[in-house]
């Protein structure tokens, strides 16, 4: 195994160790939410947000004491975002990651209130002293997330998706679309690295930018693989976007268009890394990795 696959499957050994630790069962009637939320924690993923956390507090040599418990509340709130994706009222989805999704293993009220649940669990994680001993550091790093998944986050992402089902949206509107709905949580994840480790300016442009270009790479491969892939490898139904005749960066820019810019933007990604050097390899491979992967 290489050196990234060691360290991206450390990762996520990491994060789900963490999850199991912060997520315990309760006993009393309340019990079913935990188990929904232990039930999508758990249900696969490569954990590549929690990579981008650790990755990116390596830079700065921050303690993975502070950094694997920022990975697992970005975990968390990843999974929130997943699970009310695919409630009936949003994309209305039966699978995720080959598995039943909540609401189906469950109920459509366990699983808004399971998702409810875990963006709850990780801001208080992030609140916590265990996280860092700086109030001020666990403050930014409150702040920065509440923006990012918010209405100018992703949240407000996830909003022009639903409308972008009766409009046709242009290259411009569909960037912003996917910077917000998908893009606030990466650039999230590797800001909290710079957070942790009290980057200057610089730096902090540095990783912004690379997880933009990133974000943006990501999202294009993702509609690559809803017209290429096979429901088998991606663990859920494909061509949804297409059958729902919803504008893509695919639909717009043709397949080869795409997957030309797809390279073009991880090429920029790796580029903003250079004031890191050697020290930022791991990411540098992730944003390979991105742009290489078939699920």
């Amino acid at each position: 195994m290489s050196h990234f696959t060691n360290a991206l499957a450390e990762a996520a050994s990491l994060t789900n160790a963490g999850m199991d630790r912060l997520l315990p069962l309760a006993d009393g009637l309340e019990v079913q939410v935990l188990e929904a939320m232990r039930y999508s924690c758990f249900a696969g993923g490569k954990r590549l947000r929690p990579f981008l956390v650790l990755a990116s507090a390596d830079l700065f040599n921050v303690s993975r004491v502070c950094s694997e418990r920022v990975a697992v509340a970005v975990e968390m709130v990843h999974t929130y975002s997943l699970i009310h994706d695919d409630l009936p009222a949003m994309d209305d989805d039966d699978l995720r990651r080959g598995k039943p999704t909540c609401h189906k293993k469950f109920d459509e009220a366990t699983a808004i209130l399971a998702g409810d649940g875990l963006i709850s669990l990780a801001f208080e994680i992030l609140a916590s002293t265990a996280t860092h001993q700086s109030a001020e550091i666990r403050a930014e790093l409150i702040l920065e997330l509440a923006r990012a998944i918010g209405a100018q986050g992703m949240v407000g992402g996830q909003m022009l998706d639903l409308v972008a089902e009766n409009h046709d949206l242009d290259m411009s509107e569909i960037t912003r679309l996917q910077r917000m709905k998908t893009g606030a949580l990466i650039n999230y994840a590797c800001m909290s690295g710079a957070i942790l480790g009290k980057a200057n300016g610089a730096q902090r442009h540095g990783l912004s930018a690379y997880a933009h270009d990133l974000g943006l790479a990501f999202q294009i491969v993702d509609d690559l693989l809803d017209i290429e892939g096979l429901a088998k490898e991606m663990g859920k139904a494909v061509n949804k976007d297409e059958e729902a005749g919803k504008a893509t960066f695919v639909s717009i820019l043709g397949v080869e268009r795409a997957r030309d810019r797809a390279h073009i933007l991880i090429e920029q990604s790796i580029k903003h890394l250079e004031i890191f050097g050697e020290k930022s390899k791991l990411l540098k491979d992730l944003a390979d990795f991105v742009v290489q992967r078939r699920y």
